[in-house]
């Protein structure tokens, strides 16, 4: 183990220039004999090291529960409709951005067929702060038409029914299905889960359909819809991209990230953003 600050020995937070110094040659690093387990005990050069055991997986939910107890989706909305027009427009754009905008075209367009009246450039000048606003216009417009023409004006509740509308994938499907249907099919994975699950080893692969066919398999169904947000608000308070807060995050101690800024584990070069 790497030595201890006198900070570090009381128990205090260790200032953010300590960890701006920290180095991966710095960082602890395990002995030949043993090596740190996922639950802070020493574990047997012996014993098989598994990213997605029930136990490791069931501690990181545990944590995150201790982290971000009751969040949900950050993107302002009154119905299903106008939660899957903000999530189209929330691809490449912040939460923060879209919700500059939504009360703005809500306001103009109040219902459906408001939208569905339109041409995609009409919308454009509103939504061209959130980028790719021709395709993002094109889709809203376009789902707009979908669901009055086949859904008789409402969104529908399930996953099928929902890809089939246009600017819809499974990362907008299942943040509809699971903020306003409250059914957890499936996993959101947006840019934020998609690293940070790589992070936390529980994926290898790097394509969204595949991410989230692998947290399926091990998050409980009923766990999905939160977790989808915990590991989301994770990322924009901790788990940031280029320089996470390990030093301040609950899950140190568990996660063997290469790209960790401080640790007190050793690092697995395949847990990687």
């Amino acid at each position: 183990m790497a030595r201890s600050t006198q900070k570090e020995k009381r128990g205090k937070p260790i200032p953010d220039a300590a960890i701006r110094r920290t180095s991966v040659s710095t960082r602890p690093k395990a002995t030949s004999a043993s090596s740190t387990s996922s639950f802070g005990r020493r574990r047997s050069s012996s014993e098989k090291y598994n990213p997605v055991s029930p136990e490791r997986v069931a501690e990181i939910l545990k944590r995150l529960d201790k982290l971000y107890p009751d969040v949900t989706c950050a993107l302002t909305h009154k119905d299903a409709w106008e939660l899957l027009v903000a999530t189209i427009l929330s691809a490449q754009a912040t939460d923060v951005r879209v919700n500059m905008v939504t009360p703005i075209i809500f306001e103009k367009y109040p219902t459906m067929q408001h939208f569905a009246a339109l041409k995609p450039e009409q919308l454009e000048p509103d939504i061209r702060s959130t980028g790719f606003f021709r395709n993002k216009s094109k889709s809203v417009v376009g789902a707009a038409k979908k669901i009055l023409a086949d859904f008789r004006g409402k969104v529908p509740e399930n996953m099928d029914d929902l890809l089939t509308i246009p600017g819809v994938a499974r990362k907008t499907a299942n943040v509809v299905l699971g903020t306003w249907f409250k059914i957890g099919e499936g996993v959101v994975v947006d840019t934020h889960v998609h690293r940070i699950s790589r992070r936390l080893e529980l994926t290898r692969n790097d394509d969204p359909k595949s991410i989230e066919q692998d947290l399926i398999k091990i998050i409980p169904q009923q766990r999905r819809i939160l977790f989808s947000h915990q590991i989301i608000w994770h990322g924009r308070r901790l788990c940031i991209a280029r320089k996470p807060k390990c030093a301040e995050c609950l899950l140190e101690n568990i996660c063997h990230a290469s790209d960790k800024t401080w640790t007190t584990v050793e690092i697995h070069k395949n847990a990687r953003p």
